[in-house]
């Protein structure tokens, strides 16, 4: 395989990233969700949330699947993926949580996060997330 397709398929799988994160967020399933991080993984979100490890992603996730988040969907679309070497990534998309029937995301609960991801054993997963509302 040549470093040029290499680059296209990386590019490709690393923008594929929020795509699984959706998927996983539509069946309110904790545990598809963390999959997408590594095991020392970092989740930061607004309201001084800060929570490291797959496995209390996973927990807060379950959570907030059954509270807060019950119900929503979220949206997320990439604006850019910059790689730092062969095996990291950082990907800025623009999104955020769904409620009802909305099909886009309303202004007070829009955001732009950032995705640093790592390459293991092939697969892309997340490192560290951090998201921040627009309006913020």
């Amino acid at each position: 395989m040549s470093a040029t397709s290499t680059t296209i398929d990386d590019t490709t799988a690393v923008r594929e990233v929020p795509r699984r994160m959706i998927a996983a967020w539509a069946k309110n399933d904790g545990e598809a969700f963390a999959s997408i991080f590594t095991e020392d993984a970092t989740m930061i979100l607004p309201g001084d949330i800060y929570v490291t490890g797959r496995e209390s992603i996973r927990a807060f996730m379950d959570a907030a699947y059954s509270g807060p988040y019950k119900g929503t969907r979220v949206f997320g679309e990439p604006l850019s993926a910059k790689f730092l070497g062969p095996e990291a990534a950082v990907l800025t998309t623009k999104g955020g949580v769904l409620t009802g029937e909305e099909t886009e995301v309303s202004p007070e609960r829009a955001i732009r996060a950032t995705w640093v991801l790592a390459k293991q054993d092939g697969q892309w997963l997340v490192t560290a997330y951090q998201n921040t509302p627009i309006g913020a």
